[in-house]
């Protein structure tokens, strides 16, 4: 699994012009799934997500996390993470899940994120989305797990 954190002051997200979700403020995470991924990945990619301290203390140091300052959370599923750009022009994205498994896996994640107190909203699986975003800082952090 593959997530880009975007620390931002607010964030939404529509399909087909209606709003789908917002966010006040807390970080936006664009997840990838891919082919070798399963559910064992979910707790521990969770954890990072929610205890990294990446948002600013009193004295402007990165030492509060998304859980210290009960922020929001905007995860959107994003299959794009798993694009391969080394030949040609045109990216592969076969090492991406299938949209099956990765739908799955996705609604777990959700699930799991809801189970530690975090307030997380989502984009639609699949859909065609407008993700809009104030970034904060700007931080984005990558993970993969």
């Amino acid at each position: 699994m593959k997530a880009i954190l975007q620390r931002v002051t607010s964030a939404s997200v529509t399909v087909e012009g209606k709003l789908i979700s917002k966010i006040s403020g807390g970080l936006v995470v664009l997840l990838g799934i891919g082919e070798e991924d399963d559910d064992s990945k979910i707790p521990l990619l969770a954890k990072k997500i929610c205890e990294l301290r990446i948002f600013s203390d009193t004295e402007g140091k990165m030492n509060l996390s998304l859980q210290d300052l009960d922020l929001e959370l905007l995860l959107i599923s994003q299959f794009t993470l798993y694009a391969n750009c080394s030949r040609g022009r045109r990216p592969d994205f076969t090492h991406a899940a299938q949209p099956s498994i990765a739908k799955d896996l996705y609604i777990q994640m959700t699930e799991h994120l809801k189970s530690t107190g975090i307030k997380v909203r989502t984009g639609i699986f699949g859909a065609d989305m407008k993700l809009a975003l104030v970034g904060d800082g700007p931080v984005s952090i990558v993970l993969e797990i």
